[in-house]
């Protein structure tokens, strides 16, 4: 299946970049371009995108503003966040907001493609630099409660779940604990419905934010 993708970002050569490394992928096709968050909200109703690649500063209104109301009028939305290292604060709240990944916009072009693939799957994804600095912000922020549902996970679900939090993927996560990815696939599927999270991008904040899982060294 084509995976339609809708391009985001205030300057006009980004997006014909973008244009052109998307357009050369058998399986991509970029069904539109919009050049600031208002735009970006009605074409994504329109044109009925599978991933949106979404910048963040922008004019009118920006990235933040258009992911939550995407998603507020399309749950099932795909938002792939393009960020720079000095926006760590607008990627916390992208997560919150329900963004299904991010890539920074200097990650080499395979990264992009392979984060577009995996958004389109279903599945979420971060950018292993974005997800370490994330981590710091998490560790800084918190609940002071535990989160609904989290009593009635198993002992291996909540296994996972701190494996999801490290920013392990499936398969590293059934290495890990020595069972297979399938068994993963299938326990990830488990928390996340006991949770009421919509992706593994919601769990990782989840688990940061109310202080599930420490950061390495904290």
């Amino acid at each position: 299946m084509t995976i339609r993708v809708l391009v985001v970002d205030d300057q006009s050569m980004v997006r014909a970049g973008f244009r052109m490394l998307l357009s050369q992928e058998p399986d991509i096709e970029v069904v539109g371009e919009a050049s600031n968050g208002l735009e970006a909200i009605d074409k994504a109703q329109r044109l009925g995108p599978t991933v949106i690649l979404m910048d963040i500063r922008m004019p009118e209104l920006d990235g933040l503003e258009a992911t939550r109301r995407i998603l507020a009028a399309d749950a099932v939305a795909r938002i792939l966040v393009l960020t720079t290292f000095d926006l760590d604060e607008y990627v916390y709240e992208a997560l919150r907001a329900g963004a299904s990944g991010f890539v920074l916009k200097d990650d080499p072009p395979e990264q992009l493609l392979v984060a577009i693939r995996t958004v389109a799957a279903g599945d979420a994804l971060l950018s292993p630099a974005v997800t370490k600095r994330v981590i710091g912000e998490f560790t800084r922020i918190r609940r002071p409660t535990a989160p609904k549902g989290l009593d009635e996970l198993t002992e291996r679900e909540r296994e996972v779940l701190s494996l999801i939090a490290a920013g392990h993927s499936n398969a590293e996560i059934g290495k890990e604990l020595f069972i297979s990815e399938t068994t993963v696939k299938t326990h990830v599927t488990h928390l996340l419905q006991k949770l009421d999270l919509r992706d593994r991008v919601q769990a990782v904040v989840l688990a940061y934010q109310a202080g599930l899982v420490e950061a390495e060294g904290s």
